[in-house]
């Protein structure tokens, strides 16, 4: 998967660049790729907007952005070789009007050469990527391009069938990049080096080996910052459909033939296909109490800000586990984390611990592997108790774990798709949300802090959320 070769010139094009997510994930990402010596020889970022910022305006916000949220603050020589490659195109960018961004593209291929790669990435609303996408074609600034596509690809089963058609008149596949930052996470990546790597666990990640599996991505945080984009969203669409269902891809997948980005893609891809649709009997929508005060946000909204739901995967590995997979806002803990429930052995030990025999990712962070066993109690008697064993992969030697979006941007720099969803899966992910998304439960309500309904925690009996309640 990992990949020595060195970009060539490239001008990323950012589209939405004083919005909030590159301001809080593209922005510090492309810094710390600059920082960590990882960027093209040459390269620029042009910025593109409504607005009519200058050169100078834009370099300012920028530096603004990474003052706030890091991975340092911009000062020395380094920020000032960063400074000078940043440009900004305003008026937006339509099929009916570019705006200013031909004629600053037109200079920055001038300034680096013409053989310049482009590579568009789109911070924007889902409702803007097919206009985008319309408009890169109409103005020649598609071909060879590659073009990065947040989360989530469409909305429902029938926009998402809308956007992959004008995408694929304007691109071929292999230009396309379908991030979800989810799969960038070391932790993440570990769950199938850990598997495929290791005879302990190989032979035991199946239904004879996995009682449950447990997805569990609870957070403290709300959503004021972003109140118009949830409140059309809710938790199914923007985590749910997207990171929850490709992570849990990731822990089922057949061994793939190769770890190359193409073998990668088709297990992941071929497992998903195997996921039974929802049973709006099995999910649980919640919403926090105070959402709709929240500004932004409609006094009478219905929108989930918390689901829980019980998946299964009909295939021979895995028919029988259920896959549990929750998330939600202002819940108790922040926390992301993937957790194989072990069978107990047969055998003549009695009342064994049922929370021991689980083997946990953490994907926070840098990540870490977690360890939970069932052990004899030191002392005169036959007492079993719990250890756990935690290996933090920033630990490891010569480690250099980078955050999701810093490895995804990279990857998108220098081709490499193994970590980027492919539509044939996620046209099988559509379809197995889609009853949930037609026979939708009522929200339930619960309080800020607390664990979300609890109602949910009848779909995790009898092991019960791994994760607080």
């Amino acid at each position: 998967m990992e990949t020595t070769q060195r970009p060539g010139p490239t001008v990323f094009v950012l589209f939405g660049a004083t919005g909030d997510l590159a301001k809080r994930m593209v922005l510090p990402a492309f810094y710390r790729l600059a920082l960590e010596g990882l960027l093209p020889d040459d390269w620029l970022l042009v910025g593109n907007g409504r607005g009519d910022l200058s050169h100078y305006d834009f370099t300012q916000h920028v530096a603004d952005v990474l003052t706030q949220f890091g991975p340092e603050p911009p000062r020395g020589e380094g920020w000032e070789r960063f400074a000078q490659r940043l440009r900004f195109a305003g008026g937006g960018f339509r099929t009916s009007d570019p705006g200013s961004l031909l004629d600053v593209l037109v200079d920055a291929r001038k300034e680096i050469g013409a053989d310049a790669e482009l590579v568009h990435y789109l911070a924007v609303p889902p409702v803007a990527f097919g206009g985008l996408t319309e408009a890169l074609g109409e103005h020649g600034l598609a071909h060879q391009a590659r073009v990065v596509y947040e989360k989530p690809f469409g909305t429902s089963p029938s926009s998402f069938r809308e956007l992959d058609g004008i995408v694929h008149r304007v691109l071929d596949e292999h230009q396309v990049f379908r991030i979800d930052h989810f799969l960038g996470k070391e932790a993440t990546q570990n769950l199938h080096v850990l598997r495929f790597a290791n005879g302990l666990f190989s032979g035991a990640w199946d239904r004879r080996g996995v009682r449950a599996v447990q997805i569990d991505v609870p957070e403290k945080l709300g959503i004021t910052d972003r109140a118009g984009f949830y409140d059309a969203t809710g938790a199914v669409l923007d985590m749910l459909v997207t990171h929850l269902f490709q992570v849990a891809a990731e822990v089922a997948m057949e061994p793939p033939k190769s770890l190359s980005a193409d073998d990668l893609q088709s297990a992941r891809e071929e497992v998903i296909g195997c996921f039974r649709p929802l049973d709006p009997a099995e999910v649980v929508l919640g919403q926090f109490e105070g959402y709709r005060d929240v500004p932004g946000v409609a006094k009478d909204s219905t929108t989930d800000t918390y689901v829980a739901a019980r998946l299964w995967i009909d295939n021979d590995r895995w028919r029988g586990v259920p896959f549990l997979l929750r998330t939600g806002k202002r819940l108790a803990a922040t926390r992301q984390r993937v957790s194989l429930i072990l069978r107990e052995p047969n055998g003549t030990l009695s009342d064994v611990p049922r929370t021991g025999n689980v083997l946990g990712f953490d994907l926070g962070g840098s990540g870490a592997i977690e360890l939970s066993f069932v052990a004899k109690r030191p002392g005169p008697a036959l007492d079993l108790d719990v250890g756990d064993v935690r290996l933090g992969l920033a630990d490891l030697p010569y480690g250099d774990p980078l955050p999701p979006y810093v490895r995804l941007i990279h990857d998108v720099l220098t081709g490499d798709r193994s970590l980027f969803t492919r539509p044939d899966g996620l046209e099988q992910v559509w379809r197995t949300a889609q009853p949930l998304l037609y026979h939708r439960p009522e929200p339930q309500p619960y309080a800020q802090g607390s664990w979300g309904p609890a109602a949910a925690g009848e779909l995790a009996a009898p092991d019960g959320w791994l994760l607080g309640g």
